[in-house]
């Protein structure tokens, strides 16, 4: 409807008013569930259906975190899946890193064309994490055919210098505090540059690379997020950025894609526990890959 259009001043958007909200609610309905920020999907968005590509839609990403996930994280931690000690290691890999991530998106990644060859190299790594456990030669391997167990609560047991033991309903688990912090830094810096928190692409690692339960490892993740995006976006708002990038988020444009998100996380934070991880593995997977194809077909185009 004409009178529901709206053009953002700041990024030069112009859309109906319930689309950016409504795209933000099923987008995290789906990824809250496997402990991601809708944000990864919400960019591609951006810039695809709504022309958005300038190094401030990084930042606008970053306030949709901001606004989305404090009500997911607070379902995980009012249901006893909170896991904060997984959570401070990422925090303090991450934001250094973040930082780094700042000044190559707006020193270095900030004409569209490049910028769109990394966003699919980011996106194929997620795929291909996502599909691993669907390959042949790991049958059944990480596959789950029911949800949660019921009452089952995560408890951090020992913290020491080079690992960390945890227990979640029967089971326990630990990780290397030095390997998780170092992939955290890492990861840090490709999360500055896509606007995503420096937690985002923490979950598919952890689940795939230190092999602890995804209903574990989605609280932490989220809670991460939402600390290095406000880190996140402070950066891109108050330094220095070349003359002629913007590099400011649109913070209109940004809140309302929140709003929808937060709906989206606390509803799919909420069903968490009622679905098999390989539906949501297999359904996000497919979704990634064919995106991370779509943005790499640039390199041959």
């Amino acid at each position: 409807m004409e009178f529901l259009q709206y053009e953002f001043a700041r990024s030069g958007v112009e859309t109906s008013l319930w689309l950016p909200p409504l795209i933000a609610f099923l987008i995290s309905l789906v990824t809250a569930m496997v402990g991601v920020s809708g944000a990864f999907l919400l960019l591609p968005f951006q810039m695809s259906v709504l022309n958005y590509t300038a190094p401030s839609v990084s930042a606008t990403n970053l306030v949709f975190n901001l606004v989305a996930i404090p009500s997911g994280v607070y379902r995980f931690f009012r249901e006893g899946r909170m896991l904060w000690s997984l959570n401070w290691v990422i925090v303090a890999g991450t934001l250094p890193g973040v930082g780094v991530g700042y000044y190559v998106r707006v020193y270095h990644l900030y004409e569209p064309a490049l910028f769109k060859v990394f966003v699919g190299m980011v996106l194929m790594y997620l795929a291909l994490r996502l599909l691993a456990d669907f390959a042949p030669w790991r049958r059944g391997a990480g596959r789950g055919t029911s949800g949660m167990a019921t009452g089952s609560v995560a408890r951090t047991r020992t913290v020491d210098p080079f690992r960390v033991t945890f227990t979640f309903g029967a089971d326990t688990h630990s990780f290397s505090l030095p390997a998780m912090a170092l992939l955290a830094f890492a990861v840090g810096i490709i999360g500055g540059i896509y606007g995503i928190g420096g937690g985002a692409l923490m979950a598919p690692i952890c689940v795939a690379i230190f092999r602890l339960p995804v209903y574990t490892v989605a609280g932490a993740a989220l809670a991460a997020t939402f600390i290095t995006s406000i880190a996140g976006v402070l950066m891109y708002s108050l330094l220095p950025a070349p003359p002629g990038v913007a590099s400011r988020p649109d913070w209109e444009l940004g809140v309302l894609f929140g709003i929808g998100g937060a709906l989206g996380m606390y509803v799919g934070a909420r069903l968490q526990r009622y679905v098999p991880r390989a539906a949501l593995a297999l359904l996000l997977g497919v979704v990634i890959l064919v995106l991370a194809i779509y943005y790499l077909s640039a390199l041959i185009t």
